[in-house]
């Protein structure tokens, strides 16, 4: 049965305040949203995702016209972006994760391949995630480097600002978003640094769970 929009916005409030108590994010960063049929939800701008209010999540027609709720953060454009462009996006998740920023402080480990395939989940439930350059947050420009990979891969690391996942729900791109980060916490606390999962195992997960990488 199709989630209709009240529960929508109870599960954005669920999956935002399980994401700041375990400080996947924290203060008022980051931003959830999801696909209506007849336009978006996402959180107010600078609201903390873990005093999420449903009936304050804004609300926003098919053509970009503010509807209810408070005032939609201004990474809305992105998000719209991402939906535009990817047909099975329900969820966007944006957080301000530790581990993912310091990585991206660090060095990662490729510009097309922030983290290398160190562990099966990391393959299965996240895949490739390419590395967006810095540009302030709210870019227009990173809206559009975004959408053209929209439909490849389902998550993208922001220089310096975090990880943004899409997924067939919200909760599922929490999940993807956490598998994420947990992958980036075990590769930057092991040294020396994991090696990645050789090819003959990769195929074999392809093989096996239609694993994207």
């Amino acid at each position: 049965m199709a989630s209709t929009e009240s529960s929508i916005r109870e599960e954005i409030c669920l999956t935002g305040k399980s994401l700041y108590e375990r400080r996947y994010t924290v203060g008022s960063a980051g931003n959830i949203s999801a696909r209506l049929e007849d336009g978006w939800l996402i959180t107010p701008t600078d609201a903390c995702l873990g005093r999420l209010d449903p009936a304050e999540i804004a609300k926003v027609d098919v053509r970009g016209n503010h509807v209810s709720g408070g005032r939609p953060s201004k990474t809305l454009a992105l998000h719209r972006r991402i939906y535009e462009n990817n047909a099975e996006a329900r969820g966007v998740v944006h957080t301000h994760s530790t581990h993912l920023v310091a990585l991206t402080l660090a060095g990662v480990w490729k510009p097309d391949d922030v983290l290398p395939p160190i562990t099966p989940y990391y393959v299965m439930k996240v895949g490739h995630v390419p590395l967006i350059a810095y540009r302030r947050p709210g870019d227009a420009a990173v809206a559009e480097e975004v959408a053209a990979l929209a439909s490849k891969v389902r998550a993208v690391l922001l220089e310096r600002l975090g990880p943004v996942v899409w997924e067939k729900s919200v909760s599922h791109a929490s999940y993807a978003l956490e598998e994420l980060e947990e992958t980036a916490r075990l590769y930057l606390s092991t040294h020396p640094r994991p090696e990645p999962l050789p090819e003959e195992s990769i195929e074999d997960l392809r093989t096996t769970f239609n694993a994207r990488w």
